[in-house]
């Protein structure tokens, strides 16, 4: 719904033109009407509408002279100009003034109308615009509940992007509300915007340019804006700029703070950083990358060695050392991934969902609500990656010979080797042999051709009458001679003997 305000003197009029404007069933809403240019112009500046319907000729302000001091506090409004026929010079003169277009008196329902609808589509354009700019940065929930004036997207702003330190606490929705209105204290009396993004710890902050008249640095800004917050018990890390960007220029701002403060957001100490100088006022001063790649070399071999009770106390002591490091998020992340690789290696190829759930797990690590929850999910974390380990050790074997199984014997009656088997579970054929040996105390060609002649005995029975060669040919054997043959191995007789046998029971 689109916002106006209609300035006319004549009072018949202003209802005549209310009226046809509430019949047309736009989506506009009158929410104010002036009998004079001054009472407009004070009208627009307490409640910003999107359109203007105003006479030239009023008293105390004309309508040229409303348009461009109302057109100087809102650069994007929409104005309709109506005129009678003896002003159409003042009305080409209103055409500088950037007017969208105008009406003559008396004005007719149709033409209304018809410069309404125009008026609807180029503010919807902007609109649409606009939202396109949040795309990917402000939640998709809140950005569709989003009541901005189309103008907004129109002018630059001065960003920010708050994250709240690791293992805080996620506001809930009134804690939300405390936080804009604690920034809007900040701001005040510059107007600001809070928006939380797609990742639910951080939140977008634009302000109005005016706002460099408070703060002469981006660093006292910043540090206002952390002060202020972690006095409400929300601790964050602010990266953010001084100079206004356009808002078409916002995803680039956003894609760079976000990288600022994934490289430079500590476990302890809160990060300022200026976009525009590429730098932040605090960094960890852990270990080199060389030192990480060894602790993570470390213990990934006990991994490997199964070696659970030297890894939880190592990881244990690691875990104490970090704090006073100041370790950055960015390397916590990574030995969290590393290790997540690390176990999911160890596993049978064909377990996807044990990996995926390790996967899934770990990624809520980092959200935990304090270090020392932190703590004792990483190292419950680990102890049953280990657990779950052994027990894929003791079980995969078994469960890959009831796959084998029950994959043979749903194609016997096609033709299945040792390299099919090993194409689809994933595995190599020497592990494929491996596994039917254990289960089966038998190779693989003893334990398929058992199968089948199990089948073939089956079938007979069943079927008197089938003749051996279709008996062969169903089976996939290569010929009825070589069917012969492997069924007397199997059971000491011939087809046939076996038959005859039956019949005579």
């Amino acid at each position: 719904m689109y916002t106006a305000i209609i300035a006319e003197d004549s009072k018949p009029i202003l209802r005549n033109i209310k009226a046809l404007l509430q019949s047309t069933g736009l989506p506009i809403e009158v929410v104010a009407t002036a009998l004079n240019g001054e009472e407009a112009l004070e009208s627009i500046r307490r409640r910003p509408v999107d359109i203007l319907l105003t006479d030239i000729r009023m008293p105390k302000l004309d309508g040229l002279t409303l348009i461009e001091r109302a057109k100087a506090l809102h650069p994007e409004l929409k104005v309709v100009l109506i005129s009678g026929y003896n002003d159409f010079e003042y009305t080409r003169k209103a055409l500088n003034l950037q007017v969208f277009d105008y009406l003559l008196k008396p004005v007719e329902r149709h033409q209304l109308a018809e410069v309404m609808e125009r008026m609807i589509a180029a503010l919807g354009e902007r609109k649409d615009r606009g939202e396109e700019t949040f795309k990917g940065i402000v939640d998709s929930d809140h950005r569709a509940e989003l009541a901005l004036k189309p103008d907004f997207y129109d002018r630059p702003k001065i960003p920010f992007l708050i994250r709240l330190q690791p293992f805080a606490a996620v506001p809930d929705d009134r804690n939300r509300q405390a936080v804009h209105a604690s920034l809007s204290d900040v701001f005040s009396p510059h107007a600001c915007w809070v928006f939380p993004t797609g990742l639910k710890r951080q939140f977008l902050l634009l302000a109005e340019p005016s706002v460099r008249g408070k703060y002469a640095a981006l660093a006292d800004c910043a540090e206002t804006v952390r002060s202020v917050l972690e006095a409400q018990g929300v601790p964050v890390s602010v990266a953010g700029r001084l100079r206004p960007v356009d808002m078409n220029r916002l995803p680039d701002f956003y894609e760079e703070a976000s990288r600022l403060l994934d490289e430079l957001m500590t476990i302890s100490e809160p990060v300022l950083a200026d976009t525009d100088a590429q730098a932040g006022r605090a960094a960890g001063r852990g270990r080199t990358s060389g030192d990480w790649e060894r602790l993570i070399g470390d213990f990934e071999e006990m991994i490997r060695q199964r070696q659970k009770e030297r890894y939880l106390l190592k990881l244990s002591e690691q875990l104490q050392k970090w704090p006073g490091e100041n370790v950055r998020m960015v390397e916590l992340g990574g030995f969290i991934s590393a290790m997540t690789e690390a176990f999911a290696d160890q596993w049978p190829a064909q377990e996807p969902w044990s990996r995926l759930e390790l996967e899934e797990e770990a990624e809520q690590l980092l959200d935990a609500p304090g270090y020392e929850s932190f703590r004792e999910a990483l190292l419950g974390w680990a102890e049953q990656g280990f657990e779950l380990l052994h027990a894929q050790n003791r079980k995969s074997g078994h469960e890959l010979f009831r796959q084998i199984d029950e994959y043979v014997r749903l194609n016997m009656y096609s033709h299945v080797s040792i390299a099919d088997l090993a194409l689809k579970f994933h595995v190599s054929p020497s592990y494929i042999s491996r596994i039917i040996k254990r289960y089966t105390d038998t190779t693989f060609v003893r334990y398929y051709m058992m199968m089948k002649i199990k089948e073939a005995c089956r079938l007979m029975e069943e079927k008197p009458d089938m003749k051996i060669k279709d008996l062969s040919d169903a089976l996939s054997f290569s010929d009825q001679h070589y069917f012969s043959k492997v069924f007397k191995e199997y059971t000491g007789c011939s087809p046939t003997e076996y038959k005859t046998d039956r019949k005579t029971e």
